[in-house]
């Protein structure tokens, strides 16, 4: 086996360097519900204003979020999503589905969200390809990455 001391090159590990801080996940949360101003973000995230501030600008420098102007004097902004952002809004969702599922007592859902067919949303990941569901059992892994296999770092 090869020596390496970097770890396994990986895209969940990139996106949670954006997104896996406290907080960042909790602000696209609030900016896809519509609450995209300082304020309100504080207030329903709980987080302290300093720190809410730099993971606002983060967001909006990895061009997760856009800052709008919303007020001239004194100069306010609001937050919300870039397309990108949105393209987040699915792993919110299975997350929430998740946690309702594993840590909340039936009955005890904090929000729902209805789909437009007039139902509460079950997220479920399928393949674009087949449509099927996609479940563990039926997944490969195949590695990309020079000098890796699914077990860890090749020989060189």
């Amino acid at each position: 086996m090869a020596a390496t001391k970097d770890p396994r090159p990986c895209s969940i590990a990139d996106t949670l360097a954006l997104v896996g801080e406290k907080y960042s996940l909790l602000v696209l949360r609030e900016v896809c519900l519509g609450n995209g101003r300082f304020d309100q973000l504080v207030r329903n995230i709980g987080a302290p204003r300093d720190i809410l501030a730099t993971r606002l600008r983060r967001l909006v420098d990895a061009g997760i979020l856009d800052r709008q102007p919303y007020s001239e004097r004194p100069q306010r902004f609001e937050y919300r999503p870039t397309r990108a952002g949105l393209e987040l809004e699915p792993v919110l969702m299975t997350l929430m589905a998740w946690g309702d599922r594993h840590l909340r007592s039936v009955g005890d859902r904090p929000m729902v969200l209805d789909h437009s067919c007039g139902q509460v949303l079950a997220p479920v990941v399928t393949c674009g390809a087949c449509g099927d569901e996609v479940r563990h059992e039926d997944l490969t892994a195949r590695p990309q990455a020079p000098g890796w296999s699914v077990t860890g770092p090749t020989a060189a």
